[in-house]
């Protein structure tokens, strides 16, 4: 028996609008499968735009930080906001970037125990700061991320990923949304050799 992806209607993929059912015929074809969130979120096609348009301005755009560390800033924040779809969905992207099979794990619990550089944990902790206590950051906080090489823009790249999941977050508890079962196993083993 299929369990519900969430607690709200879903839309068959016919009925949606174009753009829509596009863009997600597209993420089918190169992942293989529809992640839950497109079809969630497509619920109200007019928030699906807007939450999308902002995740591939901020996700795709060229960056000082890598994939794999966009992807680090979402599963530690995930865990910190108690999102199982995020940490689960997004845990998958990170261990097939940074090919390192338990590090989604070590990050959604405590990225201060996890094998990432001195970089990257600063990186982090300024993202926690944004996810936890942004009314408290300071100078030294920025101070902290220069000191590793990141620039102030770097910092609106950490600060809008990190405020972007927090809805995104938020928005996958309200709904009871379910992570395809997919995500759980991807990027866990070394894919076989090709023939």
């Amino acid at each position: 028996m299929d369990k519900p992806i969430s607690r709200f209607p879903v839309p068959a993929l016919e009925n949606l609008p174009e753009d829509i059912r596009q863009k997600i015929v597209e993420v089918q074809e190169k992942a293989g499968f529809v992640p839950n969130v497109f079809l969630t979120l497509a619920h109200r096609p007019d928030e699906f735009r807007a939450f999308f348009a902002y995740h591939d301005a901020l996700l795709l755009r060229a960056s000082g930080l890598s994939k794999g560390e966009k992807e680090m800033i979402i599963v530690a924040t995930s865990g910190a906001n108690g999102c199982l779809y995020c940490v689960v969905a997004h845990g998958a992207l990170l261990r097939i970037y940074e090919k390192a099979p338990q590090l989604a794990d070590q990050l959604a619990t405590n990225y201060l125990k996890a094998d990432i550089t001195p970089r990257q944990k600063a990186m982090l902790g300024f993202a926690m700061k944004v996810c936890n206590a942004s009314y408290a950051l300071v100078e030294d906080d920025f101070a902290a991320l220069h000191e590793h090489g990141f620039s102030d823009e770097d910092a609106w790249d950490i600060a809008g990923i990190t405020a972007l999941f927090g809805l995104s977050n938020r928005m996958a508890n309200f709904t009871s949304m379910r992570p395809n079962d997919e995500f759980y196993l991807m990027g866990r083993l070394p894919r076989p050799p090709k023939a």
